[in-house]
């Protein structure tokens, strides 16, 4: 795989970049959301991402996403009913001219049993996220790439990189996937 060739810092995970906030108590920590985000400023991102995902008209998603505090480039186009994360919209950043594709999942934040983490997700210029797809906290979507259709993004796709599957892992652009350490020779078997 392209990107898992080349040296990686270790920091450079994921998790590694989430900001952790434990919660006390016996109770998971979805049941501190309260402490988490306000109840109607959840109530009031969640009306506007109602409104957002329904609407036909791109340029009034863009303005209630911006509303919200969303950072979203010029040309940006969300399809029918992709949702951008209700509770810190605030940490999704898409690019200039990116494309987030019906019924996509941008998610800032994760509820666990005793914390609840938060990171930003960025999806970068000309990227494209496809249909059903969903992104985890803490991921980079590089400028020009590509995730398929129903994928999970667990961590960052490089620039100008497509990947597909739960996790999403690159494709090579025969269709076959990319094994670690497998190299085209370019010889036909």
């Amino acid at each position: 795989m392209p990107w898992r060739d080349e040296p990686r810092d270790v920091s450079d995970r994921r998790h590694d970049r989430l900001e952790r906030h434990p919660t006390p108590g016996a109770h998971n920590a979805l049941r501190h959301w309260r402490e988490a985000k306000g109840p109607l400023r959840v109530a009031l991102n969640y009306a506007c991402i109602v409104l957002a995902r329904h609407s036909p008209s791109l340029r009034l998603k863009v303005l209630l996403y911006r509303l919200l505090g969303m950072t979203v480039g010029a040309g940006v186009a969300f399809g029918l009913e992709a949702t951008p994360d209700v509770f810190f919209p605030e940490l999704v950043t898409v690019e200039d001219d990116a494309i987030v594709g019906y019924d996509t999942t941008l998610l800032c934040h994760e509820f666990l049993q005793d914390e609840y983490r938060t990171g930003e997700v960025v999806v970068g210029e000309r990227a494209m996220v496809g249909a059903g797809a969903i992104v985890l906290p803490g991921v980079t979507i590089g400028h020009d790439a590509q995730v398929a259709a129903n994928s999970l993004v667990t961590e960052d796709v490089p620039p100008e990189t497509t990947v597909a599957g739960v996790p999403a892992e690159p494709v090579r652009y025969d269709g076959g996937r990319e094994a670690e350490g497998e190299q085209d020779d370019g010889a036909d078997e």
